[in-house]
């Protein structure tokens, strides 16, 4: 039998994310120490640089990559923001001032909105049904798999050539692979190849969890639901939480006697344990209620970040990278889910769109603050309580959302052949 071509969109969103997401967001903190010393810039300076990029440039382009993509598709999309990823990366390499870094945080930023998750979720979703959630937790697998061998890469070439070159190798190779995948791989819906969702004739989808056959909603009658603003609170308390720990995990570990390797071992075997997060949660995602589980894994991050506060015995520290890498599994991938259970598909490039956007504010405030608040009290703990308490307030919010009371308001029929 030959292989669904859904799993080639699978592969490709795969590399998407391992790139644009695993290496730039997770490997990224292991430049933070060179660039402290050799730049002299402070840890709310290294956070700021993102948290300009979303604030200045996120917000419109998120905006803008929703609409574009129910317009153009995603591959076009994924196209323009690979050179956005690619190329700023490359100019770190000669940056010399900090205004050199804000601008290039937010020529990353416009990357990241056009090449990561928004674009992968909305590739995914068109081209599975039954098949969703495993299809969504492969593909997130290289997230994972890109933070879990970001660190260890990216030290080994800091090593081996110094920070700068470190910079334009990792920007080079970037551009090496994902241009070639995006051009000759990628397609943005199964329509383009003459193909059905999961290969599947339309007649046969009966096995379809009931959540995801329900009408869409417009994106305006989305806008004014409690559930989309439970989604979008949620997940930007939760996803802050989670980028304070990532973006000061390296730096507190080296703080508190880790040298730099072992920081970056620890911060591998985290996503490491994200790996097995995501295939279990795509499993779960397949058989139980989505939003459920997504409050599960987060109470489970709330939990895990306390553990911080036993730094010095590594056992601890290792036990936190474990649970807290595992929870990390329903990060991202569940919110395109849950979004489709409670919205339809018709619209969901332009929700996704406002959610990542407006979450992603949260994901570079969240590590901004953690760095303010070190450089104030020259601590972690304090950072370390808020954040675990906004990853459970997440959790309760995300655990309050209710896809059956959302009432009927197309045809099922039409969302089928609507802009998804």
């Amino acid at each position: 039998m030959r292989i669904f071509y859904g799993w080639w969109i699978v592969l490709a969103a795969f590399l998407n994310l391992f790139f644009s997401v695993g290496i730039i967001y997770y490997g990224f903190p292991v430049f933070y120490p060179s660039m402290v010393s050799s730049l002299g810039f402070t840890r709310a300076q290294l956070t700021q640089g993102f948290l300009a990029g979303f604030v200045v440039a996120g917000l419109v382009f998120g905006l803008l990559a929703g609409v574009l993509i129910d317009s153009l598709g995603s591959r076009q999309v994924i196209r323009i923001g690979i050179w956005c990823v690619g190329l700023p990366l490359i100019l770190m390499g000669s940056m010399t001032r900090l205004w050199h870094y804000y601008v290039l945080c937010i020529a990353e930023v416009i990357g990241y909105v056009l090449t990561g998750p928004i674009p992968n979720q909305v590739l995914i979703s068109n081209w599975f049904r039954v098949r969703r959630g495993r299809a969504m937790g492969i593909a997130y697998l290289g997230l994972g798999v890109g933070g879990a061998v970001s660190p260890l890469l990216i030290n080994r070439l800091i090593q081996s050539f110094g920070w700068r070159d470190a910079f334009r190798l990792v920007g080079a190779l970037i551009l090496i692979v994902l241009f070639p995948v995006s051009q000759w791989i990628t397609r943005s819906n199964p329509r383009d190849l003459d193909l059905h969702p999961d290969g599947l004739p339309p007649g046969d989808a009966a096995d379809e969890p009931a959540p995801s056959k329900r009408a869409s909603m417009s994106v305006a009658r989305a806008l004014r639901s409690s559930n989309f603003w439970l989604i979008v609170t949620g997940c930007t308390f939760t996803i802050g939480a989670i980028g304070a720990v990532t973006q000061h995990l390296i730096l507190f570990l080296t703080g508190e006697g880790y040298s730099l390797s072992g920081a970056s071992r620890i911060s591998s075997g985290l996503l490491v344990s994200s790996l097995a997060g995501r295939v279990i949660v795509g499993y779960f995602a397949d058989r139980y209620s989505r939003k459920n589980v997504m409050a599960l894994f987060y109470l489970a991050l709330a939990l895990a970040i306390p553990l911080l506060f036993a730094a010095p015995r590594h056992g601890v520290v290792w036990g936190f990278a474990l649970l807290f890498g595992f929870a990390m599994g329903a990060d991202y991938m569940l919110i395109p889910l849950v979004t489709a259970d409670c919205f339809g598909l018709a619209s969901l490039g332009k929700l996704l769109a406002v959610i990542i956007t407006v979450y992603s504010v949260g994901q570079w405030f969240a590590p901004w603050l953690a760095g303010r608040i070190f450089d104030t009290r020259h601590r972690y703990d304090l950072a370390w309580l808020i954040m675990s308490a906004g990853a459970a307030a997440g959790a309760a919010l995300i655990y309050a959302v209710a896809p059956e009371r959302q009432p009927v308001v197309r045809a099922a029929g039409n969302s089928a052949s609507a802009h998804d």
